[in-house]
């Protein structure tokens, strides 16, 4: 099982910080999962600015996932 986290307006956006999964696939395939809940996943996961991290490195589209691994999606961070 892989533990998924949402982080900031993300979070905001789909109304959940996180969330546990059945999934082995790769990060792509893992968006394409969780598009299927509803327009506003849609929205959010098809953004090209979207962050992924596993296991709190970051992480590409066609990284690997496997059970125990945690998965955050998070907006780019700025600061000043």
């Amino acid at each position: 099982m892989i533990r998924v986290l949402f982080f900031a307006k993300l979070r905001e956006a789909l109304g959940t910080s996180s969330l546990n999964l059945e999934y082995s696939g790769d990060v792509a395939g893992l968006k394409q999962v969780l598009s299927l809940r509803g327009e506003a996943w849609r929205q959010v996961l098809a953004q090209d600015n979207i962050l992924c991290a596993v296991n709190q490195q970051v992480a590409a589209d066609d990284q690997s996932l496997s059970s125990s691994d945690e998965v955050a999606f998070y907006p780019p961070v700025t600061g000043g």
